[in-house]
């Protein structure tokens, strides 16, 4: 009975001996391991997370961190996606980056809607006065122009009203075949028109694209024809390029208003979607004049909306290679992108008639790098 005590003795202590071993061991490890150690998707988690100048740091540290923070650096801001109310003075300001919705009393902007966007300004317009005016929501700051009929026209401006170069257009038909060309800028007392025929059908409306690129104004008929304005030379063509051409699926319930154009680095970029089919990307060929699908934004991320869409670069991983479209969905918990690497809407099933949206109801606009220090 003595031995056998002895022997369970033996063992017990023989079972404490090896945890003790094992636990050393184990600190050991722990002790030798460091920052370097870490699993890639937490590194990157954490860096990801980091102000622009501490990834730049954290980037000389080795071959390995060096990668992890350039695939999650963020150099450009993404646009905002700015909500305008039916009712109040109160405006939210959607940034798909962080999903985060911030708010400004804007009384500034008491019955006006809203005609384009650039370069962080808006361009909005009273219909009851015909007052037309530029207001930028991060500064408040508001620059008058004089007076215009908008109809069943749409405008742009290409770049801030700030500049000395800037001039807003806007085009209007007349008939298939005369279009009337009006154009102003900031500080002039009146708007010029002049009436311009066309060589090819050209037919103005609220679903319209218009895009400032290489010193033109590019303007997207309904039905997919492109008309192109020269400010300096004061001159108008519609140019002779078929539209883009799409499966007979996309031509069904309001396929002409579910169309959007952007400009990116000299490029016109022009998104066609169908409330049953993935969107379709569209790239003008400047030199055959034809337009080319892509198959790949190269990176690019592209911010679609109804009145001025805009593209951008550097952008979190998640984000690149995608179009952001103008709705959110679960409480502003997510946009509504598609995903060229993927080939499928985010959320999924998230396909959307966007013909059916009100095109005053929205807007993506430029914020300034240290938005999120405004006085929200």
């Amino acid at each position: 009975m003595a031995g056998r005590k002895r022997k369970l003795k033996s063992l017990a202590e023989t079972i404490t001996n090896s945890k003790r071993r094992v636990s050393k061991e184990i600190r050991e490890k722990l002790e030798l391991q460091t920052w370097s150690d870490l699993p890639t998707e937490l590194l990157e988690l954490i860096v990801s997370r980091l102000a622009l100048k501490d990834n730049i740091r954290v980037s000389v540290v080795c071959k390995r961190w060096h990668s992890a923070a350039i695939s999650v650096r963020v150099v450009n801001q993404s646009p905002l996606l700015m909500y305008f109310p039916k009712f109040g003075d109160l405006y939210e300001f959607y940034d798909p980056s962080q999903r985060k919705i911030y708010s400004l009393e804007l009384p500034e902007l008491t019955g006006s809607r809203i005609c384009y966007t650039k370069d962080g300004w808006l361009l909005l317009y009273r219909p009851r006065s015909q007052r037309v005016f530029f207001f930028n929501p991060f500064t408040r700051k508001m620059i008058k122009v004089p007076r215009f009929e908008l109809t069943y026209q749409i405008v742009a401006f290409s770049c801030a009203p700030t500049s000395a170069s800037c001039i807003l257009f806007t085009v209007k038909h007349i008939s298939p075949t005369i279009v009337a060309i009006s154009t102003c800028r900031p500080g002039e007392r009146e708007w010029t028109t002049v009436n311009v025929q066309n060589r090819l059908p050209f037919v103005s409306s609220i679903w319209n694209k218009l895009v400032f690129c290489n010193g033109l104004f590019y303007c997207l008929s309904l039905t997919g024809w492109l008309g192109v304005f020269n400010p300096q030379e004061r001159t108008w063509s519609v140019l002779a390029v078929p539209p883009p051409k799409c499966p007979e699926n996309f031509f069904a319930k309001n396929w002409w208003k579910g169309k959007f154009m952007a400009e990116h680095n000299g490029d016109i970029l022009v998104i066609y979607t169908c409330s049953s089919e993935n969107p379709i990307i569209f790239k003008l060929d400047q030199t055959r004049m034809v337009w080319e699908e892509m198959k790949t934004l190269d990176g690019v991320t592209l911010f679609a909306s109804f009145l001025s869409s805009h593209s951008r670069t550097d952008l979190p991983g998640i984000m690149r290679n995608s179009v952001y479209f103008s709705k959110v969905r679960f409480y502003g918990r997510c946009c509504i992108s598609y995903s060229l690497d993927d080939c499928r809407y985010h959320p999924r099933k998230q396909c959307h008639d966007w013909g059916e949206q009100d095109p005053f109801k929205n807007i993506w606009i430029e914020a300034p790098q240290d938005f999120s220090t405004l006085n929200w």
